[in-house]
C-alpha cells in the first residue's frame, strides 16, 4: 500500500461483491478474501485475537464476546462481536466452532472499518428482518423536517458533540490530527461526514486504550 494513497480510500475502493455470501436475511464477505486483499494492499497488515485471562472469548452475564484488532499502516482499529447463531442471536452455551466463527466474523468487521467490504454491513444493525406473527421490521420513516424549524447541523455533517469528543480524544491520546485526517482521507475534523465519525472515533479510543 502506497504511503501516499489514502489506506481507507483504497481498500474501501475494492469490488468485494463477487466474494458476499447470504445466510438466509443476513450477508457476509468471504474471510479469506478479505484476508488476501488485506495483505496484497498491505503486506505489513496485521490483525490480533485478543485475549480474556488467557481465554480468546469474554463471558458475560448477558453472553459470550469475541474481539479481534486489526492494524493497518500503523492504525490500529479493533470490532467487538457477540458469538451469535446464524439467525444472529446469542448462543448462551457455544462450541469451539461458534466461537472460531464468531472470531472469523469479528476479523471481517475488523477490516471493514479500515474501508474493505464497508458497505456489505451498511445497516445491519436495523430490524430488518422479520418479528414476530411475521411481520417484517423496517427502518422507521423519519418525520419531515420543515424549515422553519432550527437544525444545529447539517444534514450528514459531523454533530457538535461528535465534533468536540474528537477533539477531546485527540488531546488526551496526543494525536496529530493532520496524520489521522489523512489517513482517513478529510480535509478537516468538520469536513467529517456524520456517518464517518464513528470510525474515527473508534480508532482514538483504540488508541486510548492501548496507551
Amino acid at each position: 500500500m502506497c504511503a501516499s494513497h489514502n489506506p481507507f480510500k483504497q481498500l474501501a475502493a475494492i469490488d468485494v461483491s463477487p466474494y458476499v455470501e447470504k445466510k438466509g436475511p443476513f450477508t457476509y464477505l468471504s474471510w479469506p478474501y478479505a484476508v488476501a486483499q488485506l495483505r496484497l494492499a498491505d503486506p505489513e497488515a496485521r490483525w490480533e485475537v485478543r485475549r480474556f485471562d488467557g481465554l480468546p472469548y469474554l463471558v458475560t452475564e448477558v453472553g459470550y464476546f469475541v474481539e479481534v484488532a486489526v492494524t493497518v499502516q500503523g492504525l490500529t482499529l479493533s470490532q467487538i462481536h457477540p458469538v451469535l447463531d446464524g439467525r444472529n442471536q446469542p448462543i448462551t452455551q457455544p462450541t469451539v466452532f461458534d466461537i472460531n466463527t464468531s472470531i472469523q466474523r469479528a476479523l471481517v468487521k475488523a477490516i471493514a472499518l479500515h474501508g474493505l467490504g464497508l458497505n456489505v454491513y451498511a445497516g445491519e444493525d436495523l430490524p430488518t428482518h422479520t418479528g414476530y406473527g411475521g411481520e417484517v421490521l423496517t427502518k422507521p420513516t423519519e418525520p419531515a423536517v420543515h424549515d422553519s424549524s432550527p437544525v444545529t447541523a447539517i444534514a450528514g455533517q459531523i454533530t457538535e458533540k461528535q465534533l468536540s469528543y474528537i477533539q477531546h480524544l485527540i488531546r488526551v491520546t496526543d494525536s496529530d490530527t493532520e496524520s489521522l485526517l489523512a489517513y482517513f482521507g478529510f480535509e478537516s475534523l468538520e469536513s467529517i461526514p456524520r456517518n464517518d465519525a464513528s470510525r474515527v472515533i473508534s480508532a482514538l479510543e483504540t488508541k486510548k486504550r492501548a496507551a
